[in-house]
This record gives C-alpha cells, sequence and structure tokens, in this order.
C-alpha cells in the first residue's frame, strides 16, 4: 500500500511539472482571455498521431513558456461540444489563438522545432525593428531570416516589404531597418535585402529589382538548402518550391554525405532551375516506387517535376558521378527526356456505369472532351474507398441513359497503380472536371451520398445535368444516421481516414502509403 501511495505521488508531480496545460470547458475561454498567444491541441487519448505528438509538444511548450507563448491541449472524449464548437474533425488539430475571436490553423510540422519555429514568428510583428543591438541576435532568430535595408522616407520600399512580409510570415522572420551605416556594413545598398541562414553560404544578398514578386521568389529559392534533405520537416517545403527536386536515394548518411559532396557542382550550376536533396534510403526507400524507381536498388537518382507529377527516374544499373548526372540533368532541363508514366492498360471493355481511367486514357476520358467528368482517386486497400464503391457504381448508373452519358461521365482510377497529373492528398479524393473548365477541377469536401454528389454535378458541372434519384428505405435510414453522427464520431473517422491518407503531395497517391502509420510516413 505505501509502494502504491509513493508512486502516485510521484506520478502526480510528474503530471504537475509538465509545462502544458490541459484545459476544459469551464476553463478554455477564460485561459485564452487571459493570455495573448496560445496553440491549443484538440485531441483523444486513443489518437496515435496524438501520442507521436505528445513529447514534441511538451518539449516546444518548455521553450516557449520561456517567450510567454503557451501551449494546451483539450481531451475530445472529454470536452466534446467545446471541440465541436471549434470545428474539430480529426485529430490531433493544432489552432493558434490570439483572443477569442483571432483564431487560426496551425501551420507547421508536428515536430518540436517547428512548433516552437512556428509559435516565435507569431509572436513576433510581421516585421521587426532591427537596430546595431539586436541585428546579429536576429539573424540567428531562426534558420532563415530576411532583414530589408532601406532609407527612413522610403515609403513604396517598406509598403512592399512589408507585405510579403505578411503573407509569408508563417515561414520565415523578417525584420527591417533604416540605418544606412548597418546597410553599408552589411554590403548592401539601399534599398537592398539579405537573407541570412544557417546552412551553406550564411547569407544571400538580393539583386532584383525591390519589387514583390522578384522578393518572394528570391526568398524561395534562397532558403532552400544546395543539397538538403527529404523528409518530414522539409518534403512540403520542396513541393511548395515549385522547382524539380532531384532525389538522390542512399542507405547511410556516409553515403549520402559522400553523394551531396560529389554532385553539389551541379545543385550549384543549377541553383534556382533545380532542387537537390538527398534521401534516406532505409526508411523513405518505399518513396522509390512513386518516382518509378526499382525499390531496394541502392544508390538511386530521379527527378520529379513537381508542378506537373512527372517522373524521370536515371538508370539503376548506371553509376551516379558528376559527370553522369550531369549529362542526365542538362537534358532533362533541355526537354530532351521523356517522363516515365506507370500505367495499368488501358481496359478492352469499358462501358460500365463507372469508366476505368488508367494513366494511358486519364487524357481521352477527363480531358479532350466536352462532358463533365466526374473522378474518384482511389486505392484498392482505402477502407472509405471501398465504403464509397458500390454507391459510387450506383451513381454512374443514373447517368447511362443516351440523355446523360453524353453529357457527364461517372469515372474512377486506382493512383496507386497509375500516374495521375492531380495533386492527391488523401484517398479517395473526388474533382469534378467540368467541360470548358478542365484546368480548373472542383475538389469535392461533401459528405458522401448519392443525393449530394447530383448535387455537386449538378452545380459545379458546366450542362447543369440533374438526375432524379430515390433512395431506398434502407440508404434512406443510413444518410440520417450518418448525417446525425457526433463531432466525436466525425474526428474518429477523420483520424482513421488519415491512416488511409496519401500525403504524398505532388508525387499523388502511391504504394508507399500502405505504410503510412506515422507522420513521417504520411508525408512521403
Amino acid at each position: 500500500m505505501k509502494y502504491a501511495t509513493v508512486c502516485a505521488t510521484l506520478f502526480a508531480a510528474l503530471a504537475g511539472a509538465s509545462d502544458v496545460k490541459q484545459l476544459k470547458t469551464d476553463n478554455f475561454k477564460s485561459f485564452i482571455e487571459e493570455n495573448d498567444l496560445v496553440l491549443a491541441e484538440f485531441f483523444a487519448p486513443w489518437c496515435g498521431h496524438c501520442k507521436a505528438l505528445a513529447p514534441e509538444y511538451e518539449t516546444a511548450a518548455t521553450t516557449l513558456k520561456e517567450k510567454d507563448i503557451a501551449l494546451v491541449k483539450v481531451d475530445c472524449t472529454e470536452e466534446q461540444d467545446l471541440c465541436q464548437e471549434y470545428g474539430v474533425e480529426g485529430y490531433p488539430t493544432l489552432k493558434v489563438f490570439r483572443g477569442l475571436e483571432n483564431i487560426s490553423p496551425y501551420g507547421g510540422q508536428r515536430k518540436a522545432d517547428s512548433l516552437i519555429s512556428y509559435m516565435t514568428k507569431q509572436s513576433l510583428p510581421a516585421v521587426s525593428e532591427i537596430t546595431k543591438d539586436t541585428l546579429e541576435e536576429f539573424k540567428t532568430a531562426d534558420k532563415v531570416v530576411l532583414v530589408a535595408y532601406f532609407a527612413a522616407d522610403d515609403k513604396a520600399a517598406n509598403e512592399t516589404f512589408t507585405s510579403v512580409a505578411n503573407g509569408l510570415r508563417d515561414n520565415y522572420l523578417f525584420g527591417a531597418t533604416n540605418d544606412a551605416a548597418l546597410a553599408k556594413a552589411e554590403g548592401v545598398k539601399q534599398p537592398g535585402l539579405v537573407l541570412y541562414k544557417s546552412f551553406d553560404s550564411g547569407k544571400d544578398i538580393f539583386k532584383e529589382k525591390f519589387e514583390a514578386d522578384a522578393i518572394r521568389d528570391f526568398a524561395k529559392i534562397a532558403s532552400t538548402p544546395l543539397i538538403g534533405e527529404v523528409g518530414p520537416e522539409t518534403y512540403a517545403g520542396y513541393m511548395d518550391a515549385g522547382l524539380p527536386l532531384a532525389y538522390i536515394f542512399a542507405e547511410t548518411q556516409e553515403e549520402r554525405d559522400a553523394f551531396a559532396k560529389e554532385l553539389k557542382p551541379l545543385a550549384l550550376k543549377h541553383k534556382g532551375k533545380i532542387n537537390f536533396a538527398t534521401i534516406d534510403a532505409k526508411s523513405f526507400g518505399q518513396h522509390a516506387g512513386n518516382l518509378n524507381l526499382k525499390v531496394g536498388t541502392w544508390p538511386a537518382f530521379a527527378i520529379q517535376t513537381t508542378t506537373k507529377n512527372q517522373k524521370f527516374p536515371y538508370d539503376q544499373e548506371a553509376k551516379i558521378t558528376e559527370k553522369e548526372i550531369g549529362k542526365f540533368v542538362d537534358q532533362y532541363l533541355a526537354g530532351k527526356l521523356e517522363p516515365s508514366i506507370k500505367s495499368e492498360p488501358i481496359p478492352e471493355k469499358n462501358d460500365g456505369p463507372v469508366t476505368t481511367i488508367v494513366a494511358h486514357n486519364y487524357k481521352d476520358v477527363v480531358l479532350d472532351n466536352d462532358k463533365d467528368v466526374l473522378v474518384e482517386f482511389y486505392a484498392p486497400w482505402c477502407g472509405h474507398c471501398k465504403a464509397l464503391a458500390p454507391k459510387y457504381e450506383e451513381l454512374g448508373q443514373l447517368y447511362q441513359t443516351p440523355e446523360f452519358s453524353k453529357l457527364v461521365t461517372i469515372a474512377k482510377v486506382d493512383a496507386t497503380a497509375n500516374d495521375v497529373p492531380d495533386e492527391i492528398q488523401g484517398f479517395p479524393t473526388i474533382k469534378l472536371f467540368a467541360a470548358g473548365k478542365k484546368d480548373a477541377p472542383v475538389d469535392y469536401s461533401g459528405s458522401r451520398t448519392i443525393e449530394d454528389l447530383i448535387e455537386f454535378v449538378k452545380e459545379n458541372g458546366s450542362h447543369k445535368v440533374s438526375v432524379t434519384y430515390t433512395p431506398s428505405e434502407e440508404d434512406a435510414t443510413k444518410d440520417a444516421e450518418a448525417s446525425a453522427s457526433s463531432a466525436t464520431d466525425k474526428a474518429a473517422s477523420a483520424a482513421s481516414e488519415a491512416t488511409d491518407s496519401a500525403k504524398s503531395g505532388a508525387a499523388a497517391a502511391t504504394d508507399s502509403v500502405k505504410s503510412a502509420a506515422s507522420d513521417v510516413k504520411d508525408e512521403l
């Protein structure tokens, strides 16, 4: 009994030592009002992603409390009404609170360094005022910071820089000074700009005309390491950069370092045209399959056109040297390489209610016609896709009459077996390619009922086709029950769907997501 009492006391003490405060309905709003900046995690005890986040969140909380930034958490299995009030539909959900009226979603990664960096940026003004005494400290306040140097009366430069900072404040720290002597000491002519970074050369000086678009492009290019490493913390950044990405797969850190050194001259030569990055083949080797490389044959090299999801795998029997990769990259940039396309065979018979799309007929079925085309991007192993299948088939039957079939196509594509040009974030993903607007597909985000899908096609399609559907009594009951789901049920479904998710950005949906049991796998 004494031992149990001692343990209970110890655990209580440990729990009390946490820098993450757990809030409930009766004290949540008052806490938010009493603190200028709060990051709140809405979680469920059974959620695997929440468990993985916990130590990272705790570490970040300890660091951020010194900056008067509070990290809190809410157990949605106990505080269901509170979570529903703030629109929580999946776990964990992270939201930034600046009072009760200014709430925004957290936009960073779920790692301690990212939590700290993101919230530090949120705590500062969009542009911090820099002086001679604060410049050196500001340079190292984050991995990447941008400092503008312009005269006090240069209103145009001030407004331009501030507008860029407001748009990119989640990504970088921004500072500005009108100290002419400081600009001269940094080798900058007013108006000027320097990006300071904790890697590569340490800083890049902006040399273009002081305009918003040019500054944004400069920040994106200069903030990317000459040869970085693809991983959970960096993948989204590479996808958002809008530049082709050259992957170097290797199993050991020593090999990756050696290849980075070997190919560094190429990265320097093509900076701003193509990004180079190594990737751990042991941890993320399945991602090679996304690029149409043979998984397990290392080292390997491939280029991905991130904006079009095109893949250019390098011959895995050939050696990876500066000379040979240099030739391959030159051919790619000159448009002399044909992309590798993974595709199932085109079906010999394809006249069912739901048209089957593969990579080789994607253009014909989806793009090169005057029909409204509804496409489901699915994965064979996805439970939500399996549940949707009979309803989607029934939906297709409604449009099979001669009157409607010439205007609307209901189609599906196995996105794990076929390269598709669309960015797929999860399964199932449903998009409508309206006639005359094929370059701007509309994403479907409603409930997966036949009635709602019919309405979606009607409202967003160019032909405004409306079909009649009378659900069976059993289907109507099921739909009613689904509509009456509680916030907890929605969150559990969203958490389950996160496991099915193919968070592969512009890499589309791929086989590697089968093993996406953690945030690390999800990111690739």
